[in-house]
């Protein structure tokens, strides 16, 4: 850490994630800032946990100048949010932040004021440190609102540990259900989409996701296999209308002919059977409105095929070469879509294939604090889903080849210069302004029409062209999903099980000009 920061000569550190404390030879030398999940007084790990736990309203985001005391630094910056009710992994992704970026502007504003006087931070003790003692369910006694309480506060990490059918396990993805009951608690009611049913004493609550321990996290089917023989899968319509609180991920809102369709698929991986029911989804809905539009779900957009089901594959080459195939029919049914104007709503990050099925819209608008990752090789992948066509149509050729090789993030307003995306919302207002840009679209019957049908004589003059942009990513990814010795294989591995790179990657390290 030292070596990295002295080869890079700061004029200041931001940390917005630590998992160590910072050495003094570093904080002692440069001007090093502390981002801590929590409000003025709040000190230690698991502050949002804590948070949860205790039912907090209001809580907030702190900048601390580091020292040598634990989240003891006088406070150069300070943003408080509403808690939403949700997960804690949710409330970090997106209320978390958001305030840390509006924090970030005011700690460089005030790190640059020679007159700014910092505010010290409250002599308060470290707030209590969780144990899963503390995350414990007792399904004898715990009613289901401190059951989902126990499990939002502990996703994504460190899960709740429990057992089920002799499986012990980390839970996570707590769904309330109306609907369904059993006669003793912890009794497995249903399955669906992945995620099992169970009984509480005073109700039901869907788990979506499992980690054995030791493993990784998948759908709770995955993990129960051959243990959930008898059980029923209690489905739902392709397109939930959420009239009873229940475990759902595909929904639509229609407002003025214009449909709002999202896909809330966890960590916003796509498995084959979920990118088959976004599709028909897709499909079904657009032959009611004007305009689809993409919405992604509550903490992603899409980040492209499910990683962690490919590595707990028997057959890895077979399920990836299914899982990319399905990615491209989903992606196929957008690009070619020539009876609806289809937007891609960027309001949550997107990576690898997720951002490819955005740019496979007509319009693409992005939510200002987002990021794109718009690449596959850091997992060894040439990748797909006509990217070959779309990325080039938007930024050309030579810029393209950039941005897959250098495997940069892309932040809103560069996404914008390039051309990636259209238009940019603010955090704010953005349904507002989405709504906005979507009825502008419709409002102008003759320009609407015109646009698609310029839109279907494009396609089809065009159809041969862009179908062999996919066969020739296809054929190049096949040796990548087949190949035992394909450098996917060990990358894919490094990913689900979380294994850290022992420095920085040499493309996030600065050149100097």
């Amino acid at each position: 850490m030292v070596k990295e920061i002295q080869a890079f000569e700061p004029d200041l550190i931001l940390c917005p994630f630590l998992k160590k404390f910072v050495p003094s030879e570093i904080y002692n030398t440069y001007p090093t800032y502390i981002l801590h999940p929590g409000i003025r007084g709040d000190k230690g790990a698991y502050s949002l946990d804590n948070a949860i736990r205790e039912a907090k309203q209001q809580w907030g985001v702190v900048y601390l100048r580091a020292n040598d005391e634990f989240d003891g630094g006088s406070i150069y910056a300070e943003v408080e949010f509403v808690m939403r009710d949700t997960y804690k992994a949710s409330l970090y992704r997106n209320e978390v932040n958001i305030a840390s970026l509006e924090a970030l502007q005011i700690l460089l504003k005030n790190h640059e004021d020679k007159a700014f006087t910092p505010t010290p931070q409250l002599p308060t003790p470290l707030h209590k440190q969780l144990t899963q003692k503390d995350r414990t369910i007792n399904w004898q006694q715990d009613n289901t609102q401190e059951i989902l309480k126990k499990i939002a506060m502990s996703d994504s990490h460190p899960g709740v540990l429990d057992e089920i059918l002799g499986v012990a396990c980390y839970l996570y993805g707590a769904w309330e259900e109306d609907k369904l009951r059993g006669e003793k608690p912890k009794q497995i009611l249903a399955k669906r989409d992945g995620a099992i049913c169970l009984a509480t004493v005073d109700g039901a609550i869907w788990i979506t996701h499992l980690k054995e321990v030791g493993k990784f996290k998948l759908p709770a089917t995955y993990v129960l296999k051959e243990r959930l023989k008898g059980v029923k899968e209690e489905r739902l319509p392709l397109i939930f209308d959420k009239s009873y609180k229940t475990f759902y991920e595909i929904s639509c809102a229609i407002e003025d002919e214009v449909a709002y369709l999202h896909f809330n698929f966890h960590n916003g991986a796509f498995s084959s059977d979920k990118c088959m029911k976004l599709k028909y989804a897709f499909e079904y809905i657009k032959e009611q409105v004007k305009v689809v539009v993409l919405m992604g779900g509550a903490d992603f957009f899409s980040n492209g095929i499910h990683l962690n089901i490919l590595e707990d594959s028997k057959k890895n080459g077979e399920d990836g070469w299914s899982n990319i195939n399905a990615m491209n029919d989903v992606v196929k049914s957008v690009l070619f879509a020539d009876d609806v104007i289809t937007v891609a709503s960027l309001e949550k990050n997107a990576g690898a294939g997720g951002v490819f099925l955005a740019l496979a819209c007509d319009y693409v608008v992005m939510r200002e604090g987002v990021v794109l990752n718009p690449h596959y090789k850091t997992l060894g992948l040439s990748g797909s889903e006509y990217h070959t066509y779309t990325l080039p149509k938007r930024v050309g050729e030579q810029k393209a080849r950039d941005l897959l090789e250098k495997c940069l993030p892309i932040g809103a307003t560069q996404a914008k210069k390039l051309h990636l995306v259209d238009e940019i919302f603010q955090h704010a207002t953005y349904h507002t302004q989405l709504t906005e840009f979507c009825q502008e679209l419709v409002n102008d019957e003759e320009k609407y029409e015109d646009f698609l049908w310029d839109k279907e004589d494009y396609l089809e003059e065009n159809r041969e062209t862009v179908e062999a942009k996919r066969e020739a990513e296809i054929a190049v990814m096949h040796p990548e999903f087949w190949d035992e010795k394909s450098i996917f294989h060990t990358l894919r591995y490094e990913f689900v099980y979380k294994i850290c790179p022992r420095e920085t990657p040499k493309r996030l390290k600065y050149k100097k000009e």
